[in-house]
């Protein structure tokens, strides 16, 4: 099970660097304008994807964290892709520190909006990468209106690139 959240993982960063990517052409003033999506728009939606990877690492180690990253600390794409350097870099080191058997613990945490909760670790680890997935497609739409889409960033593209000769 480690080798497929490697690779869950792997597809993760892949996809994000295709939506970073064509998140660069467009414009500062596009990058933070509003849009009809439930983060707002393609900032929102991005920070808001970031911040729901860290939040969840942070509790996977330990730490539950009291608030949300907020979109205005990111101005630019530029800042944004820093902030998610560093995020990947941590979740890559956490993914090599497991064993077969951490993905089976229990984690619990407290929860921004109040109260705690416990979950297993691999369901929780599989939540991100598919909480990701769909705040990418609202990013993906909101790049194609502007007229930059990133092209396809389905799981089995990423694997194709990875086993094609």
């Amino acid at each position: 099970m480690l080798e497929y959240f490697n690779t869950l993982y792997d597809y993760n960063y892949w996809a994000n660097e295709r939506i970073l990517r064509a998140a660069d052409k467009v414009s500062d003033a596009q990058f933070v304008a509003p849009a009809r999506f439930s983060w707002g728009g393609l900032r929102g939606t991005l920070v808001h994807t970031l911040g729901t990877e860290w939040i969840w690492r942070s509790r996977w180690q330990g730490v539950s964290p009291t608030a949300s990253l907020r979109a205005e600390d990111y101005p630019t794409v530029a800042a944004l892709r820093a902030r998610w350097r560093e995020e990947e870099t941590k979740i890559r080191e956490f993914l090599a520190t497991l064993t077969e058997s951490d993905l089976t613990r229990v984690v619990s945490y407290s929860r921004i909006s109040g109260g705690t909760s416990k979950q297993v670790l691999w369901q929780l680890m599989a939540h991100v990468v598919n909480h990701g997935t769909q705040h990418r497609a609202e990013a993906a739409a909101i790049l194609t209106e502007l007229g930059h889409s990133p092209g396809d960033i389905d799981l089995i593209v990423f694997a194709r690139e990875r086993t094609s000769p």
